[in-house]
């Protein structure tokens, strides 16, 4: 047997395979850094699905942004900015140039903070700790407006 017959009897034996609901939501940055808490727009979006138990996957398809999760509101949102800066100055140090000073660092971002993230469902709502929240992480005054995809799929 094939290795892709194997692998349809294999998914076969799991039964049902997930069907995965996806949309696309566009954020305004404002030309600023920032860390945009989005944990209610996943919310919002996993109860339009309809969602119950899977997983949500949410991706940034930009180059110089990435998803973080994190506690906001008690400065941790901060502490993130400045720790970035410390890492990634806005000089111009940085090979990558063009746009506004230091805007090669924005396409390092990416390697420090994915542009990605997966977070369980349980009961329809996203499994975080305590102090846990979605947040989108960007650095590039440039562009001001982030597209975030975020996808669900059923387990």
């Amino acid at each position: 047997m094939g290795r892709a017959a194997r692998w349809r009897d294999a998914l076969g034996a799991c039964g049902t395979i997930g069907v995965m609901e996806s949309r696309t939501t566009s954020f305004t940055t404002g030309g600023r850094e920032v860390v945009l808490d989005l944990t209610a727009d996943a919310a919002r979006f996993l109860a339009d699905v309809g969602a119950r138990e899977g997983l949500l996957h949410v991706f940034v398809p930009h180059a110089t942004a990435g998803l973080a999760i994190l506690e906001t509101g008690a400065g941790s949102d901060d502490d993130l900015l400045a720790a970035l800066g410390d890492l990634l100055p806005a000089d111009d140090r940085w090979r990558h140039r063009h746009g506004s000073r230091g805007h090669g660092r924005s396409h390092v971002l990416p390697a420090l903070v994915p542009p990605y993230a997966s977070i369980p469902v349980i009961d329809g709502a996203m499994a975080f700790g305590t102090w846990q929240s979605l947040c989108l992480v960007d650095l590039n005054v440039d562009n001001t407006v982030r597209d975030v995809r975020f996808s669900f799929l059923a387990g």
